[in-house]
């Protein structure tokens, strides 16, 4: 692996215009345990707000604003993506007249980096969670407008041009890796981010006192993540089991990843409703045993998950969950859907229960685990193990390092070239 010098640990500077968030943990990690000369370049507002315990951070200028509108709908993506990839260029370039970068680990989104490509010697890698809504889906029930399914074209453009560009590119599935055309999968890796399992409560089991509760937990309560399929569940094990109590956690008022909201506007025209509210009215006896926490603080959070005892992640589209890896690491009892990230990480009867959606079999193996704590404790168990073996920081930075010094690799040959790519 070339480095700033021969002897010098890699220089590595993190970029993306949301912080704290991905690549946060890493970049602190790498720098703390003198694996790499470690940087994240964000917004000023954020350095303003973090750099008291983070010294290391730097900051970039967008050039111009990039929440709200942009100048015109239709390329309003690829606007974002230049004002700050143009704040991003003059940064990097500051930074190295007084120290040269070996890698730069970009958002491709909130730190896009393709108005570096040419600009650098640094080796530039792209992190990819999925190229475009056409590749990552969203349900039928509730499709995109035109204009959002022509503008999404653009999306994807930007993410391919990346792939393309870029040095190396991470996904952080396989099923992610999936979405982006197989004649430019070659230099893409994948690889989830890696997490301080060790901080993390681990979810005790519940004694007899307690209810039995079936939990659900994401972001955003949305078609994509699957809580209409948790409230259909929760409406048929009712009548089945009265005793069952339901925790959902998650605001219900979040973006997300698909196209429920305007659905639920023209559903009911002058009304103030949320997909979440739409399946309480659809749902009424889960409504009544359903108890919708909300989006908790981080303590708040711990001390619910706590009275779970088997948590439903019926997933129909998402190419990756931190959620879902934070539950199994803090040995949560998960069923979940058998297709797509899910089934990438928990090991069917061995880490979890993985399904089919046919809502008979969801039922009748909550009821099974209702009355088989010893196969929940085992699922539990192995779930944490797991977890600490395959996303814990330790583990996931010496990957890491891999492939950024691969990054260097693929640089290098790139420059010896004089590849134009």
């Amino acid at each position: 692996m070339t480095a700033s010098s021969s002897t010098s640990k890699p220089v590595i500077a993190f970029a993306g215009a949301v912080y704290p968030g991905q690549f946060g943990g890493l970049c602190d990690y790498l720098r703390k345990e003198n694996l790499a000369e470690t940087y994240f370049f964000t917004t000023p507002g954020n350095c303003k707000r973090n750099s008291k315990d983070r010294p290391h951070l730097r900051a970039f200028t967008p050039d111009g604003d990039i929440v709200g509108a942009q100048g015109y709908y239709y390329s309003a993506k690829v606007e974002r993506s230049a004002r700050i990839s143009r704040g991003l260029h003059g940064a990097i370039r500051a930074f190295e007249k007084e120290r040269k970068i070996d890698v730069i680990v970009s958002h491709a989104l909130w730190g896009a980096p393709h108005m570096l490509y040419g600009e650098t010697d640094a080796a530039i890698v792209s992190y990819i969670e999925f190229p475009s809504y056409r590749t990552h889906g969203w349900d039928p029930a509730y499709p995109p407008s035109p204009s959002q399914r022509l503008t999404d074209h653009n999306s994807e453009m930007v993410s391919l041009y990346q792939v393309i560009r870029s040095d190396l590119v991470i996904c952080p599935s396989h099923h992610a890796k999936g979405m982006i055309p197989g004649a430019l999968q070659g230099k893409v890796e994948v690889q989830m981010e890696g997490f301080d399992i060790s901080s993390w409560k681990t979810i005790e089991a519940a004694g007899e006192a307690k209810p039995f509760t079936v939990g659900f937990a994401a972001r955003d309560l949305s078609s994509a993540k699957g809580i209409d399929r948790f409230m259909s569940i929760a409406n048929t094990l009712v009548k089945k089991d009265p005793d069952i109590e339901f925790v959902v956690i998650g605001d219900e008022n979040a973006s997300s990843y698909g196209y429920e909201k305007q659905w639920v506007e023209q559903r009911y025209p002058g009304e103030t409703v949320s997909f979440a509210e739409h399946l309480r009215r659809i749902h009424p006896k889960a409504a009544r045993k359903v108890t919708f926490a909300g989006l908790l603080k981080y303590d708040e959070y711990e001390k619910t998950l706590q009275g779970i005892d088997v948590f439903l992640y019926p997933l129909r589209h998402g190419v990756a969950n931190w959620g879902l890896v934070e539950i199994l690491g803090r040995g949560g009892c998960v069923v979940a859907s058998n297709h797509g990230y899910p089934a990438e990480i928990i090991q069917h009867e061995v880490t979890g229960y993985l399904l089919p959606h046919d809502e008979r079999h969801w039922v009748n193996e909550v009821l099974s685990l209702k009355n088989d704590p010893a196969r929940r404790q085992s699922y539990s168990r192995n779930a944490r193990k797991m977890a600490q073996q395959e996303f814990s920081l330790e583990v996931v930075a010496n990957r890491y390092m891999r492939l950024f010094g691969q990054a260097m690799v693929n640089r290098d040959a790139r420059l010896a070239g004089a590849s134009l790519y």
